[in-house]
């Protein structure tokens, strides 16, 4: 999930355990073009108050003004229609005729926002089957598989949605191209976690918003778990650390794994790995040279390299929709 559609969940379970009325907005399905995918998310107060987004403001007014008409009253689940007609497109703002399907629900208590929000701060998934009818929902923990998460299915009288967990990236080191790595990552919205036992290195880390992971960067890895929804890569140079950790990502989940090097030295990588317990499949998951070939040099040209290689691939596998 994006960090703007976990907010979105916390901020209404706590409006509603501070009593507030809550309507809940979420995007079913799109055809043409449409600024956010289905399973955004939009909260209203019933004083207007308003967190997350569901077109990128071509909408939202309209949705805040049903929801203040109505003031404190709880309402059953519907479903909603933007641009279906060419009157609709131009008073919304939709762009090249867009379409969009939402579900509208009320908040009757904090119960099911409770469980979804503890299930993937876990790293875990989840399905909610909402029952249009009676607005009752049902939650079922899912398991551990790789691959994206089904997008949101809308099939009278259910609405299900599939919640996942945030984006992560692991980087082993924490020297200068880590740092630019870093904030640009945090720009993508994913989780930075940061390992590095070198005491001169971990020492000069500051970046606000990320975590120094403690520990060997093997050790880290394990601990993590990585899944499909993890980032692994090693920046340190230093063999003796970024190998260790190269051999536990390439035989996890993680959707992608990446290592600094020069194409002669990740040759010779590829030769110590195969020494080990790797399997020719394993080893051909592995990124290096990191980044995609932009003539990159300086740290933070590196850093745009590696995150346009990591999008391209989450995108070719599709793993960046459908992920609630």
């Amino acid at each position: 999930m994006e960090s703007l559609d976990l907010e979105v969940l916390r901020t209404a379970r706590d409006w509603r355990r501070q009593a507030y009325q809550v309507h809940l907005f979420t995007l079913a399905r799109t055809w043409g073009s449409a600024p956010r995918s289905p399973g955004a998310m939009l909260a209203i107060r019933d004083d207007g108050c308003v967190v997350g987004s569901v077109s990128g403001g071509c909408v939202e007014d309209d949705l805040i003004e049903r929801v203040r008409q109505e003031g404190a009253t709880s309402v059953r689940p519907a479903v909603l229609e933007y641009g279906t007609t060419r009157e609709q497109a131009a008073r919304f703002g939709l762009p090249c005729g867009g379409t969009l399907v939402l579900v509208r629900e009320s908040l009757p208590g904090s119960g099911w926002l409770d469980e979804v929000l503890q299930v993937t701060a876990a790293q875990g998934r989840i399905r909610r089957q909402l029952d249009l009818a009676s607005g009752l929902s049902r939650c079922t923990r899912l398991g551990h598989a790789d691959g994206a998460l089904p997008g949101p299915v809308l099939a009278q009288p259910d609405f299900t949605v599939c919640y996942g967990p945030r984006w992560r990236l692991l980087i082993i080191g924490a020297g200068q191209l880590s740092q630019a790595l870093a904030r640009m990552a945090m720009m993508l919205d994913y989780e930075v976690l940061v390992c590095d036992p070198r005491e001169e290195y971990a020492a000069g880390w500051h970046i606000a918003g990320t975590r120094l992971v403690a520990g060997m960067p093997d050790d880290v890895v394990l601990e993590m778990k990585p899944d499909s929804h993890t980032a692994i890569v090693a920046l340190t140079h230093d063999p003796k650390l970024d190998d260790m950790a190269l051999l536990e990502a390439l035989t996890s989940s993680a959707f992608y794994v990446g290592a600094l090097g020069s194409r002669a030295s990740s040759q010779r990588r590829r030769e110590r790995l195969a020494l080990f317990d790797l399997g020719a499949a394993q080893i051909a998951r592995l990124h290096a040279p990191i980044g995609l070939p932009i003539d990159s040099h300086r740290p933070a040209e590196i850093a745009v390299s590696i995150l346009a290689q990591m999008t391209a691939v989450r995108n070719a596998a599709g793993l960046s929709g459908g992920d609630g």
